[in-house]
């Protein structure tokens, strides 16, 4: 199995409902902070199922939802069909966005999940569709050394502060049991330290710097900002 095919399913992940909902939320909130005024044009790479997407695209002129799991991207067409500047893509549609075009790339909780090879790829995809003064966002880069119980304390102090304790509790044992620890222990997930990622973005034509807090609620994890620069 292959992360793309894991996600295209429901998964243990989530604990409840109201993890996914405050999480999505919380995912917006961060997307907002960068925004560089109401006629953003902006892309969700990744996205999942982006439960707060319709506040976000009430915010720019355009949003486009990005991600590689049908199943996803169904579930977002019948939920935001009334919303009228949202355009939901594959990762294999991406290049139809105009080159050039895109002020904001938020890439959040993505790059783990792919090889260094693709990482590149995507870079140079990225990199094309930005314009002058655009930025890309890449969060939630796991540094090296940080595991399972770190994310799993993260989780708890997450849902401590958002009242589904009990059910984040439940919902490590079953994602213990689940495939998600399986095809985690197969394939791994990419690890870069600060100095690492800052190169790879530098050898992929940008000039970047780490930021000072992360997407989400696992501070333990690195977010960074970029702008292009130069074709690599």
């Amino acid at each position: 199995m292959s992360w793309r095919e894991f996600w295209n399913a429901d998964t243990p992940i989530y604990a409840n409902d109201r993890h996914k909902l405050v999480h999505y939320q919380g995912v917006v909130k961060d997307i907002e902070k960068l925004l560089p005024g109401p006629d953003a044009r902006v892309v969700d790479y990744g996205c999942g199922e982006a439960l707060a997407a319709g506040s976000l695209a009430a915010r720019c002129r355009h949003l486009y939802l990005c991600d590689g799991a049908e199943m996803v991207r169904d579930r977002l067409r019948q939920r935001l069909i009334a919303v009228a500047n949202t355009t939901i893509l594959s990762p294999e549609e991406f290049d139809t966005v105009p080159d050039r075009s895109i002020d904001l790339i938020v890439v959040n909780s993505v790059v783990q999940y792919l090889s260094r090879e693709q990482l590149a790829i995507c870079l140079a995809r990225w990199h094309g569709k930005l314009n002058s003064s655009g930025r890309l966002v890449v969060a939630d880069v796991i540094p090296p050394g940080i595991g399972p119980l770190t994310d799993a304390a993260a989780l708890l102090r997450f849902a401590t502060a958002n009242n589904f304790l009990i059910a984040a509790l439940a919902g490590l044992v079953r994602t213990f049991f689940s495939d998600y620890r399986r095809v985690r222990a197969q394939l791994g997930l990419a690890h870069y330290s600060e100095s690492e990622f800052l190169q790879v973005l530098h050898n992929a034509g940008f000039a970047a710097q780490r930021m000072s807090w992360n997407f989400g609620h696992n501070s333990a994890r690195m977010a960074f900002e970029a702008r292009a620069v130069s074709q690599a």
